[in-house]
């Protein structure tokens, strides 16, 4: 029995219940709900208060703002005037799409424009019902606006706070929000946390303060998977401010007064290591492994349309590449950190998760406990990426809490981040395809080899989507993303199995291949290495049947609309019909990712051997608009993250230790390398979808294809080099 991605995370079962956790500036606490709260996502106190429940996490996406504005819009009230307040681990704040609490796959948009606006309009209905009954007045005499409701006729008005009461004991009606005529969906507003950033009063991870807590740094093997054989801490000791060095799962924790005293110790901590079945492991030699694995019969057959085998077999020409992508960091600017408390049969955490409820289901595993004994409180995220829906931090201060008896932050450095975290996969691609006597292409075989991402996080996340009685249920699961799912990963090859261009036969193949390198989803995930492969070999295409590299796309998308509409947005943007400027090459991509389309066009220029990016133009169609300056900015996030991993970035492996540790080695697009972008809309009224990561991957191939129409050079390997 095989499932899709979708179809296994929604295998899960969501439940209602729980505790609301407000946030100080300082400590969050858990308090039971008070004041007006027609839904989970919104509350109204008799102070006047109007409190926002941000259900998604907010790692500088926008998310916030744009849950404001669907709900302000039909509470009628101002965005600014919200307060936030950041969901705690709930069942009611389940991601629909995924059936547990996560913040991924851009679905956050989309996943809140329903509920969001439906508990606005519920609520401005109630607190009318309440006036209306106060006042005495016809409900048709009777309207909301800045936070109040008025009756024209008496020029009477009374707040939301003060009919918050009244309203919790009205009857809910069925209300549907308005679905056109927007005051403030569409319209750039300013970010709602933006004041919270500028003034520190937004917490972060790294900003919690229990009263009484240390801070640890962890000393973990150079070599994943490694274990402790054993430590000498005697100079570590001698050092002032130490009042622990103790041994956990992934290493020895140091733990100190402060992390200053905390670091020092852990410099002068002697550790030997079991560096176990990875201590061999290169990188470069496990290149040749996927080429060699892409080369051979393996894997599995996960998209069949026609017969491509048969087809390529009797084709005149076949033209064939193949595309090879690296280990990447996702490195946040917030590196991984989490405070926590064990005590009295209870755990309490605080911690920047984007999976609150994989976080306290991990910790209800590991330390046996009941689920509901755990409670994690969200905190502002310095970044994600992906990177922080493994949570190997949280566990490690769990772990240290238990150990020395009382609450401790454990804190990693940089370097840390950077050489023990879980990585994007790397990818190869072995491509083969043919072109009719038109120079169409007729035939196209694709072959990817990576590792399972399923595979690697399914076992943690199946807790999550299942209430913890479900014990059978989720080793059912769980084997099977150690199987089937995992032989069949969408994740490996989405956007390969999907391709929009007018092909009679496609086959595509997975081939797993398994160093035991631990990996985590990555901005765009798949769609990360798949696009950068097939739009560099649809460029090829195009070389070879001697046709404009736009025109050979949008030929082959005339029944695409939605992927046409952005290709000929960036291509008239961009000028594609009239010459470049002399010494400038222009690449062009199109890609469909969670659910929008995105395009992307280049100009480079070669200076000093060095590709330099000077111009992106970017296209994207993601629905219904809820901030056009959010999406504008997420493409430039796109842009430059991006073009980071395209230019600069990889991660390498020597007897099986990250050689990166740093920015000065694993370095992002510096200011005076960033190019001038430029972003455009493609709106419609279709439902919303995504905008954090369908930008991404069309600037990897979209470079390269500049790069071939400037020099010649068909550069097929991330990060991109003439030499």
């Amino acid at each position: 029995m095989t499932l899709s991605r979708r179809g296994l995370l929604q295998a899960g079962l969501a439940v209602g219940g729980g505790l609301l956790v407000e946030f100080s500036p300082q400590v969050a606490h858990a308090a039971a709900p008070t004041g007006f709260m027609p839904s989970a996502f919104l509350r109204i106190t008799p102070d006047d208060v109007i409190h926002l429940i941000v259900s998604r996490v907010e790692m500088g996406q926008g998310t916030a703002t744009m849950q404001a504005q669907l709900l302000a819009e039909e509470l009628e009230v101002a965005p600014s005037s919200l307060q936030l307040e950041l969901a705690p681990n709930d069942r009611r704040y389940d991601n629909p799409e995924m059936s547990f609490q996560l913040t991924g796959g851009s679905t956050s948009t989309a996943t809140s424009w329903d509920p969001y606006r439906q508990a606005g309009a519920l609520a401005r209905e109630l607190l009318i019902s309440a006036a209306v009954k106060t006042w005495r007045v016809p409900r048709a005499e009777c309207v909301a606006k800045d936070g109040a409701v008025l009756h024209p006729p008496t020029q009477r008005t009374l707040r939301y706070g003060a009919l918050a009461e009244l309203a919790a004991s009205q009857s809910a009606p069925h209300v549907a929000p308005r679905e056109k005529d927007f005051k403030v969906i569409g319209k750039p507003t300013p970010r709602v946390d933006a004041h919270l950033k500028v003034t520190g009063t937004a917490q972060f991870g790294l900003d919690v303060q229990v009263p009484g807590a240390k801070v640890a740094v962890l000393v973990r093997c150079p070599v994943p998977g490694g274990t402790v054989k054993s430590f000498d801490d005697a100079e570590a000791k001698k050092l002032g401010g130490v009042s622990h060095v103790v041994a956990v799962s992934r290493g020895v924790a140091v733990v100190g007064e402060t992390y200053f005293h905390a670091h020092r110790a852990a410099q002068a901590l002697k550790v030997e290591w079991d560096e176990g079945p990875l201590s061999n492991f290169d990188s470069v030699a496990f290149h040749q492994v996927q080429l060699d694995a892409l080369r051979g019969d393996g894997g599995r057959r996960v998209k069949n349309v026609g017969d491509a085998v048969d087809a390529l077999r009797r084709a005149g020409s076949v033209l064939e590449a193949e595309y090879f992508l690296p280990y990447l960091a996702h490195a946040p600017m917030e590196p991984q950190n989490a405070t926590a408390w064990v005590r009295d049969g209870s755990v309490e955490i605080w911690a920047p998760t984007q999976g609150p409820m994989v976080a306290a289901e991990q910790v209800a595993r590991l330390l046996d406990v009941p689920q509901s004994s755990v409670t994690v409180h969200q905190t502002w995220l310095g970044g994600g990426f992906g990177r922080r829906i493994a949570q190997d931090y949280v566990l490690e201060a769990v772990e240290v809490s238990k150990a020395i008896g009382g609450p401790v932050k454990v804190v990693w450095s940089r370097e840390d981040d950077m050489r023990h975290s879980p990585y994007r996969p790397a990818a190869a691609h072995r491509v083969r395809a043919s072109l009719d006597a038109a120079g169409k292409p007729v035939a196209w075989h694709h072959r990817v080899a990576t590792q399972s991402l399923l595979k690697a996080i399914l076992p943690d996340f199946v807790g999550a989507m299942l209430p913890s009685g479900l014990h059978f249920m989720r080793r059912l699961i769980a084997s099977m993303g150690e199987g089937a799912i995992a032989e069949r990963d969408p994740t490996s090859v989405e956007g390969v199995d999907s391709l929009p261009y007018a092909l009679t036969h496609l086959a595509v193949d997975f081939v797993p291949v398994e160093p035991g390198v631990p990996v985590m989803f990555w901005r765009s995930v798949g769609h990360s290495h798949t696009a950068f492969a097939t739009e560099s070999f649809v460029d090829e295409l195009a070389h070879a049947a001697k046709q404009d590299p736009f025109e050979f796309r949008r030929g082959l998308l005339m029944a695409q609309h939605r992927h046409r509409w952005v290709l000929e947005l960036v291509a008239e943007k961009i000028g594609w019909t009239t010459p470049a400027p002399e010494g400038v090459g222009r690449g062009i991509a199109v890609h469909k990712s969670f659910e929008s389309y995105a395009a992307a066009a280049v100009e480079v220029r070669i200076k000093d051997g060095a590709i330099v990016v000077e111009r992106v133009v970017m296209a994207i169609d993601c629905g219904r608009v809820v901030n056009p300056d959010i999406v504008k900015a997420q493409l430039e996030s796109a842009a430059i993250f991006g073009l980071s991993a395209t230019l600069k970035q990889r991660i390498t492996f020597e007897k099986g230790r990250v050689m990166q540790s740093n920015f000065h080695d694993y370095a992002p697009l510096r200011l005076d390398e960033t190019p001038r972008l430029e972003t455009f809309i493609r709106e419609n009224d279709a439902a919303p979808t995504g905008v954090g990561e369908p930008g991404l991957p069309v600037i990897a191939p979209a470079v390269a294809n500049a790069v071939f129409a400037l020099t010649g050079k068909r550069l097929r390997s991330l990060p991109l080099s003439l030499e």
